[in-house]
């Protein structure tokens, strides 16, 4: 019985003295607000809510073969091996460039990271715009992986339309998800006002330096869409909720040299013909990225010689 006595004393003192020192730190009972996360706002899951895990990649590119990248027509370019994290050509990197429909690549990664459980997307008649389109009608209802066929063959507005208006709370939220995302993969120089890159609704910009980040962060999450970006006719079978749909891949350079494998395509007038080309070959992973060019396809053909014969592959044939 002393013993449980002497127990419960020495607890009663030490839950005392453990009051009094919290008590009396500096600051007072404030003082345990005081420590803060040491990272910025946008990078915690309470400030965004798009935050998966920090596993930030940002590479520190430098400027390399600046003079080579003159003779291009594209305002930016950037070329980068995965395989061996080198920057291959650089060329106005960080100049801020509206990007057309390569805005759908964080489209893509929105909608794949945000499902819906029961993969039906209705299509409203409000997502029909842009010329760019898959075919879709008012009513219609596909699923994610129809959609995203759309978008890599077609860039297809209206696919990207559909999947935001299916968004939960709607299309501005999953334009706000945007954001937020490009925010937590520690992007400071992107900005999106819609989910299909068209023009006319706000000031809507990115960089090449933002645009291999997305890429990269694309890719290594969800590879599996290089299996849709590579192909370049895909079916959709009708079903009793939609009808047939033949899309075709006219832009990227997936039949015409060899090991290329999508990714995106794009052109406004404002932002001029754009291209992101992932070029698997020789056991080495390229990632091209050219904005605002005059001649998208034959500047991506020399770009991808010049950077496999900077890590010693000879190139391809191709046409």
């Amino acid at each position: 019985m002393r013993h449980f006595f002497y127990i419960l004393c020495l607890s009663l003192c030490m839950s005392i003295i453990l009051t009094i020192t919290w008590y009396f730190l500096p600051g007072g009972k404030i003082s345990l607000n005081r420590y803060v996360s040491p990272l910025p706002s946008f990078l915690t899951l309470t400030q965004n809510n798009q935050v998966r895990m920090l596993d930030l990649w940002l590479p520190s590119l430098g400027n390399k073969q600046a003079s080579a990248a003159d003779k291009y027509t594209a305002k930016a370019i950037l070329m980068f091996d995965l395989t061996d994290n080198k920057t291959l050509m650089t060329k106005n990197i960080n100049l801020r460039l509206p990007m057309a429909s390569l805005t759908k690549l964080m489209t893509v990664i929105i909608a794949l990271e945000n499902p819906k459980p029961d993969d039906r997307y209705i299509v409203s008649e409000s997502d029909l715009v842009g010329e760019d389109s898959m075919g879709l009608s008012n009513g219609e209802v596909l699923t994610l992986n129809d959609l995203l066929y759309g978008i890599f063959l077609n860039s297809a507005n209206d696919a990207a339309e559909t999947i935001a208006s299916n968004f939960p709370d709607g299309r501005s939220a999953f334009i706000k998800a945007m954001n937020k995302k490009a925010q937590a993969i520690g992007l400071t120089d992107t900005n999106f006002t819609n989910p299909t890159g068209l023009q006319g609704e706000g000031n809507q910009y990115t960089t090449a330096y933002d645009l291999l980040v997305i890429s990269k962060y694309l890719l290594q999450n969800f590879p599996q869409v290089l299996n849709i970006s590579s192909q370049y006719t895909h079916t959709i079978p009708a079903t009793s909720e939609h009808k047939e749909f033949v899309l075709s891949n006219e832009v990227n350079l997936i039949t015409s040299y060899p090991g290329v494998k999508g990714l995106k395509d794009g052109y406004t007038p404002q932002a001029g013909w754009c291209l992101i080309s992932y070029l698997d070959y020789d056991d080495h992973n390229i990632l091209g990225i050219i904005l605002n060019s005059k001649d998208r396809r034959g500047e991506m053909k020399n770009l991808l010689d010049y950077s496999l014969e900077e890590i010693n592959i000879s190139p391809p044939q191709h046409s």
